[in-house]
């Protein structure tokens, strides 16, 4: 335990995260000093960054100090924890990762974690992210290591096959979709007790009750109710035949199974616009929404936009608060499967983990139902590849993991998966240096 914590973000200009995560941090009672030091390779967006640190950090009352540097080693010492957002060569690459594939017909919503999108995305972002982690192992081997960046499973495997720091990747889809839950129900959210894992974006509750009664007969009535159903049409298709809800929004999990996006007719009859499956609707708007966002850091710092202080679900600032004031918690992250679940291999699977001063504990959970470890399973054999293809800079591997992609390997032969590749390859290529 840090006497004055000292905590690093990585990427602190892709401000959503670190903004959100210094105002949690600052909300935690007993954390009254400290120090946020921020790293960006973009000076603009880390001097927004700098400038709303040290407005959180004014109106918070606390004595906490503020750094900032485009250079991580001149702040990594002394880290107590390291969190990490970062973004490589996703502006030039975005529309890539979209057109490329639905020439060949893999038509994506999201594709930054999975599919010819995520694929590529963490061949642009391992190669970087391996370096910020030896670094950190380097001049910080006691920190507790936070990953946020997508591909989540893929980027904290490698982080945990190349060093022995304590790695664990953290979402909100989890605590986000468990609300939700509650929402579809009709009940208070306080009034339900669940049990959820698997992978990042492909985690399943398994048990939802309320007073010792199982939720799921309810749940499946209720999906049955047209305004309800057309608020999550993939997930509830999901969940009906399977037998579970899963933890990713309706657009972005349709792009993780097979069933929902090879065909025309399909996209028509289970997506939706937005969120719920559109076509496109990651690389359409996400260069638009990183402006926004600048603008909005701006606006805040000319005060003419309030600065939000509410504490949020982010479990960032949990983990900082259990292992420095001792008050416990229960999350569910991203983390090495140590026999955790016992019907996955080796690999990142995500589970409850109770977090003291001692750190973060995985908890186990047992066997998942066998129709959702096989979904899981294969994803896990893609990870697998894209992780050894990063450690070993062997760009074939990573064209396996494509042949394996659930969707692709659905809408396309190997032929033409083969020629997906070398596209994509031949487009990204000056993100991709670290392969030779």
């Amino acid at each position: 335990m840090a006497a004055m914590p000292k905590v690093t973000f990585i990427g602190a200009g892709s401000a959503v995260f670190a903004r959100q995560l210094m105002t949690d941090i600052l909300a935690v009672d007993g954390l009254d000093e400290g120090e946020f030091a921020l790293v960006d390779v973009d000076a603009r967006r880390l001097k927004l960054a700098g400038g709303i640190a040290e407005r959180l950090v004014e109106l918070s009352g606390k004595a906490w100090r503020v750094r900032a540097s485009t250079e991580r080693r001149d702040l990594l010492a002394g880290s107590d924890y390291v969190i990490n957002s970062i973004e490589v060569a996703g502006l030039q690459n975005v529309r890539f990762d979209y057109e490329i594939p639905m020439r060949y017909g893999v038509d994506q919503c999201i594709g930054d974690t999975i599919g010819p999108g995520g694929i590529f995305k963490a061949l642009r972002t391992g190669p970087a992210w391996l370096d910020i982690v030896r670094d950190t192992e380097r001049m910080a081997p006691r920190a507790v290591v936070m990953n946020y960046t997508n591909p989540m499973s893929i980027l904290t495997l490698a982080a945990l096959r190349a060093t022995n720091l304590q790695v664990i990747g953290l979402c909100h889809s989890v605590q986000g979709t468990s609300r939700q839950i509650a929402q579809y129900l009709g009940i208070p959210y306080g009034d339900m007790r669940w049990q959820c894992a698997g992978l990042n974006h492909n985690a399943w509750f398994t048990r939802l009750e309320r007073g010792g009664q199982d939720l799921y007969p309810l749940l499946r009535e209720r999906a049955r109710i047209p305004n309800i159903y057309e608020q999550d049409p993939v997930r509830f298709e999901v969940m009906l035949h399977l037998g579970a809800f899963v933890t990713e929004s309706s657009g972005h999990f349709s792009e993780y199974v097979p069933y929902f996006r090879k065909r025309p007719d399909l996209i028509k009859k289970y997506t939706r616009a937005g969120y719920l499956g559109e076509s496109g609707f990651y690389a359409n708007h996400w260069p638009e929404w990183r402006h926004a966002n600048d603008e909005l850091i701006a606006s805040m710092l000319r005060g003419e936009t309030p600065v939000p202080r509410e504490r949020g679900h982010e479990y960032g600032s949990y983990i900082v608060e259990a292992i420095e004031c001792g008050r416990g918690a229960s999350i569910h992250g991203n983390v090495r499967n140590d026999g955790w679940i016992d019907n996955l291999p080796d690999g990142c699977v995500e589970v409850e983990c109770h977090v003291d001063r001692s750190g973060i504990h995985p908890r186990r959970f047992g066997p998942l139902p066998e129709q959702l470890a096989g979904l899981n399973r294969a994803h896990m054999a893609v990870h697998q590849l894209v992780v050894e293809a990063l450690l070993e800079r062997d760009r074939s591997k990573a064209k396996n993991a494509l042949m394996l992609d659930p969707l692709t390997s659905a809408v396309c032969s190997l032929e033409e998966i083969d020629r997906l590749f070398e596209e994509m390859w031949n487009a990204q290529g000056e993100s991709l240096t670290a392969f030779g």
